[in-house]
């Protein structure tokens, strides 16, 4: 066989081996859409408001907890819609599973933490501490994500250090909570977006 084919057929078993792990490689990804942070932050921002109105400021921890289950389930939605094009749409299918089992040991640790602020009395750290280990879940789910995932994990952990430094009042845990859960979620919806070309349909409406 002349030098020259051989070459050849390296060349096309490397391309099709390259070509193979790029199919694993996206098949084990998750995508989650810009759809997905603009939902969850507008739940953000909502919550942020209603619990520092004066008619419900004294129920801020319940609030926030019902923001909490609306905004996992209008994400959850939303990755799970984006996984349609490559197979049945299903609320709890493979990727909303891959998200799930990346979020829930920070979450699980979240909520034994909140149990364990209030019945101490240490309500000034919860906003603190959610914003630590929620940013630590999504650094952990940027392994089946994406890096984007992991800068706005970045940004939570820097959030929750900057409240545990600042004063616990009321006013600030509801800022921090709002920029968090709310604008910095809505900034990476915006910005996913954006990378996509802002067609529409392309991040799961």
């Amino acid at each position: 066989m002349p030098p020259s084919a051989t070459v050849t057929l390296e060349s096309q078993a490397l391309a099709t081996l390259r070509h193979i792990r790029a199919s694993m490689d996206a098949a084990s990804s998750v995508s989650v859409p810009g759809a997905a942070g603009l939902a969850v932050g507008v739940v953000g921002l909502g919550a942020a408001t209603l619990s520092g109105s004066t008619l419900l400021h004294a129920y801020w921890l319940e609030v926030w907890i019902m923001a909490a289950a609306a905004g996992a389930l209008s994400g959850a939605f939303f990755v799970a819609q984006r996984a349609a094009g490559q197979r049945p749409f299903t609320l709890f299918g493979s990727p909303v599973r891959k998200v799930f089992w990346s979020l829930a040991p920070c979450l699980l640790a979240g909520a034994v933490l909140t149990v364990v602020l209030v019945h101490s009395g240490n309500v000034h750290a919860i906003a603190g501490t959610w914003l630590l280990l929620y940013g630590c879940a999504l650094i952990y789910m940027s392994t089946v994500t994406s890096r984007a995932i992991a800068v706005l994990g970045a940004c939570f952990v820097a959030l929750a250090l900057a409240a545990f430094l600042l004063p616990g009042s009321e006013q600030i845990r509801t800022a921090v909570l709002g920029l968090g859960f709310g604008e910095l979620h809505v900034l990476y919806g915006v910005f996913e977006r954006r990378t996509a070309g802002g067609v529409p349909g392309l991040e799961g409406g």
